[in-house]
């Protein structure tokens, strides 16, 4: 396609188009769109890419235009990190058989026949995303501001869009390709302090890179003031909300009066924190009643966010804060519950809300092109009931660790300021801080922990002492090292950070992990501040756990935590997808034939594992390696089942 006019047709859309920006810092997503009615009207290209000249979209006289004919863009996110690569196809279908779609899985992803896309690059995407989208080594330099006017940002920043629009300029609609459109950063209007100068950056190397052909645009869930404060002149404004728009877009109105309304983000459901009585979202008929407003009342354009939620995998769920001191991480529900409450479900199942907001996309849209038919849903199954067969104690875990990953250091230091990784510190897992100590039975020893980032487990010899059930992150806490014998003992405190903050002001984006002491975070032992100390990074990578061996037959053992478990089970046929129940379990991560599935924690129930997870290079196994590392103390059996169990769902807007 590259460097193509006319029309593109059908077998060059369905092409592969892998693009890799590299690191953590991706874009919020690639949003493509589909137009639909009978078989016998034109498809998306058929209408729009004709000619041997194309024109991009433009917006002005309160319509979209397409190579100069009118659009109403109605479309639909998804992340391609919140789905399993070998699923991707399956969910952007699905998206295309809603209507004419959008399509946000960054930039990492596979384009579709008749899909339009609208790129948002970021760098700061939030998506309820670590960080943001941002690498967490950004805040090894103490000179750092994120999402400011500031040099070393502002450095990084255009590292990594010189690196990743190269890859994506010729895909441009004006060049054959199906982006039409490029977003300036995210919901700047609601950051502080605000530097109109970044967003011009930005948008500068966008035009050096060529997306002077597309679309700028930037989206927003408020406009006070001015009214352009997360914006520039002359760039397309967007809303972001879940209610109704009335507000939002008169106030667009009052400041772009000649452009078209749009919501770029329609917030159909909603996310979920670790520990809400009820599931993040909306009911389906009053996402309804919402989405023909917005279409009937205000003619305006429509981004579904999410179109399709799916699974927060690994330990990339963002966070977001509350309360006072400035930091309390409430969390993501991960994995244990699909993200957003989507149109589209975890599993890609159609719901309620696919249903309603088909049947008003079809009456709305401009103009009627072909829909295609629904794929069908993938099989589910309840797997029997799988022991435990494998583990590997703390100790074991420690020692296979490599050298390479620990280090004895002066002081304590967080997880981003490791010298390691190419000098880009430990981005996720677990930190441990390991001290020997001299420890006699009733002499008074105390070990005490101040503001650790963001959950504590406390161990002496390996055992247990403090199990980490609640948020250290804002406290400080004081154990009793007791012991049976004196001499010298290992103490260890093992540090899970939850999340970095993917939401907020300046100062909720300066966020280390572990013992960090920017946020004042200290161990000491007897009342002393701990010096000359191990620190050991246990990132628990795909690739690390999917070779470790040497694992102890379970048998009558007694097993403790943290203990690594692992079974494996054969799959007769087809597989099928499932859900892991892991509601008797207490708290940690999952990994099924590597892959990091996500975290669980007491009180949340179901795990959704994809039968694809076991496919690789084309090829799919029978064999599953289900490997759980329990944090607290583990249950006794591997439990199936063919239905997820999300908790209470949501009882009104």
């Amino acid at each position: 396609m590259k460097g193509a006019a006319g029309r593109v047709t059908a077998e060059d859309n369905e092409k592969n188009m892998h693009t890799n920006a590299g690191g953590d810092n991706q874009e919020k997503g690639l949003a493509c769109s589909s137009l639909t009615t009978s078989q016998d009207l034109p498809s998306v290209y058929e209408y729009f890419a004709n000619g041997t000249e194309l024109t991009g979209l433009v917006a002005g006289n309160r319509i979209f235009t397409l190579n100069g004919k009118e659009i109403r863009i109605i479309s639909g996110a998804i992340h391609y990190f919140r789905v399993h690569p070998a699923q991707w196809r399956d969910r952007l279908r699905k998206l295309r058989a809603m209507e004419q779609i959008q399509w946000k899985p960054m930039l990492h992803g596979t384009f579709m026949k008749d899909l339009l896309v609208l790129i948002r690059p970021g760098p700061y995407v939030c998506t309820e995303w670590d960080y943001g989208g941002l690498p967490g080594w950004l805040q090894r330099d103490p000179d750092m501001k994120v999402r400011e006017n500031n040099k070393p940002y502002l450095d990084r920043v255009k590292i990594y869009l010189d690196n990743l629009l190269p890859q994506v300029t010729d895909l441009q609609f004006t060049r054959g390709g199906p982006i039409i459109a490029i977003q300036i950063e995210n919901e700047y209007g609601a950051f502080s302090p605000r530097h109109p100068e970044y967003l011009q950056y930005i948008r500068d190397l966008y035009n050096e890179h060529g997306f002077d052909e597309s679309l700028h645009f930037t989206s927003d869930n408020s406009f006070g003031g001015s009214g352009i404060e997360g914006s520039l002149p002359g760039v397309l404004q967007t809303a972001n909300f879940q209610n109704s728009p009335t507000g939002l877009f008169n106030r667009l109105r009052e400041v772009q009066p000649d452009m078209p309304t749009m919501a770029m983000e329609f917030w159909a459901g909603w996310y979920s924190h670790w520990g809400a009585a009820k599931q993040g979202g909306t009911t389906p008929e009053f996402m309804a009643s919402v989405l023909e407003e917005i279409l009937g009342t205000w003619n305006a354009s429509v981004n579904f966010y999410m179109f399709f939620g799916g699974t927060n995998y690994a330990f990339m769920a963002g966070g977001n804060t509350r309360g006072d001191p400035p930091y309390i991480v409430q969390m993501l529900q991960a994995t244990v519950q699909k993200y957003y409450d989507a149109p589209l479900s975890e599993a890609g199942d159609y719901t309620r809300k696919y249903d309603l907001a088909a049947d008003l996309i079809a009456r709305y849209a401009i103009p009627q092109l072909r829909k295609p038919q629904r794929p069908a849903e993938s099989a589910k199954a309840a797997y029997p009931t799988l022991g435990l067969q494998r583990y590997l104690t703390y100790s074991d875990i420690i020692d296979k660790i490599p050298s390479s990953s620990k280090f004895q250091l002066e002081k304590p230091v967080s997880m981003e300021n490791l010298p390691m990784n190419g000098d880009s510190g430990q981005g996720f897992g677990y930190i441990i801080y390991r001290k020997n100590v001299f420890i006699a039975p009733n002499d008074d020893s105390s070990f005490r922990g101040s503001w650790p980032r963001d959950i504590g487990f406390l161990l002496v010899d390996g055992e247990l002492v403090q199990d980490g059930s609640d948020l250290w992150i804002n406290s400080i806490k004081e154990f009793p090292l007791s012991v049976t014998q004196a001499g010298n003992h290992t103490v260890d405190l093992m540090v899970e950070p939850m999340a970095r903050v993917n939401y907020g002001t300046a100062a909720d984006f300066i966020q280390q992990k572990g013992i960090a002491p920017i946020h004042q975070s200290k161990i000491e032992i007897n009342g002393e501040e701990v010096t000359d100390i191990e620190v050991i990074a246990a990132e628990f990578s795909n690739a690390w756990v999917k070779q470790l061996s040497g694992f102890s037959e379970v048998g009558n053992a007694t097993l403790r935590a943290p203990v690594l478990l692992q079974s494996s089970f054969n799959i007769e046929g087809e597989p099928a997808d499932t859900w892991l129940d892991m509601s008797r379990w207490n708290k940690g991560v999952v990994f099924v034939n590597g892959f990091n599935i996500g975290r669980y924690w007491k009180g949340t129930s179901t795990e959704f594992v994809c039968c694809c997870s076991s496919t690789q290079d084309g090829r799919k196994y029978c064999k599953f390696v289900i490997t759980i590392f329990e944090q607290v103390q583990p249950h006794t059996e591997i439990i199936f089942s063919d239905t997820p169990n999300l908790g209470e769902p949501p009882s009104s807007a």
